[in-house]
């Protein structure tokens, strides 16, 4: 808790831009509205918050099993170093460690690499013999060499732990596979093979078997160690589990008091029906103000889409945002029957679905410091049949981005015409809220699996054709009439912004996130590689769209924004099948053909037009600091937001106070 007795809102002259660093940028965000918020509320949201980071340890561990010591040493080493602070190796050690701080272990957050160090093994030796050892996270017994002989194979031979999840290929993703969803000597036939006795395909309502734990060898027999109270990861979880107890107190009502105490139980028990169970209920809380994610959530990290990572995002709701989604929403039937799916693969009832836009107050876990501008859940497919989903637009996250990214000459860099450019300033941030809110609202809850056809289907390939079902859904409507209809466009040229921004995006820009001579890799970009490939391959013939040359440089241009969303529906139909019928053999190949391979002159001409232009291709946040302020009588009194803290203060901080976790688990 940070306590202090004079009201403190830095937001005067409010800076978006924090800090940089390699390919990345921080950025702050505002968190407006706050301030007009209850006292109750604002404890609510503060013990939701320090939940939020309670478990910071877990993603670190998740992604590999040695980023909590690599992490803690090189802290170590940060705040004792008594050398020459702008020699070039200590530069160096510090922009590693930044990195680490920001991708929640020792690989790229985004293409999952392993980055290697810009400084030398022998300087880190130097450096860690030079500090006191009790210092540094040694396992029981272990000297200073031997954590060295043991952790500098890891952070300095690239080809070891080369990649935190391998999401392709012939070979045996799990073993190729750097993160610690599974213990040492695993399998992928053996995972297929545990979860599938667990799985009863004749069961309406199945639970998410593995989702929080880890599957380990142990006398050459395979166990799930469960994360929860008294299980693995307990020391963070007990922790998560008293601020829960806590915020139970400021409950805005009895239905999220309820959601709340389902949480914790959960977290007790470690029981997946019992999750099944909070995940009803939340989805089923729609008039509190406050909200909250917390828990083990989504599967993009594990190869086979089944293991969980840890995430907390804390909110409120933006009550004049959110009459946009609620229109959506009110009108889910109407795009469940208009979609160009087959109707076999239609919802013949669409329930629950509930939409909003929120501002988010903490991030935490897999949501920090990258964080996802739109969230549905929960990612049930029998929940989501019977109860429906709830979907956030998170507009103070496309804010910050938007508010960043003015002036910095991408623009007149990369699109084709003033006309287009236009439209984007007249448009841009408008559509692409929009974009999210159907993605999030009605994509990924939209359609349905047929019987007796597993979640699972589709193994490493679900995770970018899920993404891509829910893009094309929003690019299919976002051009129908219905949307000037409804008034969420002003008129019949405003989502033509969304479609240029996201066939330039697909087919050129986001190369920028991919090292020469590599692949696409993470789920969300072969997503937008494999929508935009693929509508550029079948529409040559039209002229749809084309990549035009002038004076040396590639653009898109779009010549027939009308057939290009009818291909939109057309992909749409045939993803949709895909899931639906859970064809596997489909899926691959449509995900390997357009979503992975990269053309490589292309790739070279968008990284060198994009380096003049001295832009970091990723961004993340640092959060802000939520003070307590006491009366004289060391009551609460009020909490505000301060803006003032850096990057490097934030993760200091955290990995002081927020640090609870052995280094080995």
């Amino acid at each position: 808790m940070v306590c202090c007795n004079n009201k403190q809102d830095n937001t005067e002259n409010f800076n978006y831009h924090v800090d940089r660093f390699a390919d990345i940028e921080i950025l702050r965000y505002r968190v407006s509205g706050f301030e007009a918020l209850t006292l109750p509320q604002k404890q609510l949201i503060y013990h939701l918050s320090e939940a939020a980071l309670m478990g910071r340890d877990i993603f670190f561990d998740q992604n590999n099993r040695y980023n909590l010591s690599i992490r803690r040493a090189l802290e170590a080493v940060y705040l004792n170093y008594n050398g020459n602070k702008e020699d070039v190796d200590f530069k160096s050690l510090e922009i590693y460690l930044k990195r680490v701080w920001f991708s929640s272990g020792i690989h790229h957050h985004y293409a999952e690499d392993k980055f290697v160090p810009g400084f030398s093994s022998d300087f880190f030796v130097q450096c860690i013999h030079r500090l006191d050892p009790s210092l540094l996270p040694l396992r029981e017994g272990q000297t200073t060499d031997q954590w060295l002989q043991e952790i500098i194979p890891v952070m300095f031979r690239p080809e070891i732990m080369a990649k935190r999840s391998v999401q392709s290929g012939e070979h045996d993703l799990i073993a190729l596979s750097a993160n610690h969803y599974y213990g040492e000597g695993v399998t992928m036939k053996e995972v297929e093979e545990f979860y599938a006795k667990l799985n009863d395909p004749k069961d309406p309502r199945p639970v998410s078997h593995g989702l929080n734990s880890r599957l380990v060898k142990e006398d050459n027999r395979l166990v799930e160690k469960v994360w929860k109270v008294g299980g693995l990861y307990t020391h963070a979880i007990e922790k998560i589990v008293v601020e829960l107890q806590k915020a139970i107190s400021f409950a805005e009502n009895d239905a999220q008091k309820a959601v709340i105490e389902k949480l914790i139980a959960y977290y007790q028990t470690g029981d997946l029906k019992t999750f099944d169970a909070y995940s009803i209920l939340w989805l089923q809380d729609t008039d509190s103000e406050v909200d909250f994610v917390n828990g083990f959530i989504e599967t993009y990290g594990d190869p086979l889409g089944l293991k969980a990572s840890w995430e907390s995002i804390v909110n409120f709701i933006n009550n004049e945002a959110t009459q946009r989604t609620k229109i959506i929403s009110a009108n889910a039937q109407w795009f469940e029957d208009h979609s160009p799916t087959d109707s076999r693969f239609r919802k013949k009832e669409v329930v629950g679905v509930s939409a909003k836009v929120i501002t988010v107050a903490m991030l935490g876990g897999d949501c920090y410091p990258a964080t996802p501008i739109g969230i549905n859940l929960p990612n049930s497919n029998w929940i989501r049949k019977e109860y429906g989903s709830k979907s956030v637009t998170i507009e103070n996250i496309t804010e910050a981005y938007d508010k960043a990214s003015q002036g910095n000459g991408f623009t007149e860099e990369f699109v084709w015409s003033d006309r287009e450019r236009e439209l984007i300033t007249l448009y841009g941030f408008l559509s692409d809220n929009l974009h999210t809110d159907l993605h999030e609202c009605l994509g990924h809850g939209s359609g349905q699996i047929l019987p007796d056809v597993s979640p699972d289907a589709l193994k490493a390939y679900g995770s970018a054709l899920e993404e891509a079902r829910a893009d094309l859904f929003a690019l299919y409507y976002l051009a129908d009439p219905k949307m000037i209809e409804l008034g969420l466009l002003p008129d019949e040229e405003a989502y033509k912004s969304e479609y240029y921004k996201y066939m330039m995006n697909g087919l050129m820009t986001q190369l920028v996130r991919i090292e020469p001579g590599k692949n696409v890799e993470q789920a969300h970009m072969r997503n937008r590689q494999l929508v935009a490939s693929w509508v550029f391959e079948k529409g040559i013939a039209d002229n749809v769209t084309e990549l035009r040359k002038r004076e040396g440089k590639t653009y898109v241009v779009v010549n027939d924004y009308n057939k290009l969303r009818s291909l939109f529906g057309t992909l749409l139909s045939e993803v949709q099948r895909i899931k639906s019928e859970g064809d596997f053999e489909a899926g691959k190949q449509l995900v390997e053909t357009y979503g992975v391979k990269v053309n490589p002159a292309l790739h070279a001409e968008v990284l060198e037009r994009y380096n003049l232009l001295n832009l970091a291709p990723y961004k993340g946040f640092v959060n802000p600091v939520m003070k307590v302020i006491q009366n004289n009588a060391g009551d609460v009194s009020d909490i505000v937001m301060d803006y003032s803290e850096s990057y490097v203060e934030q993760m200091l901080r955290y990995g002081k106070n927020y640090s609870f976790l052995p280094a080995y688990n």
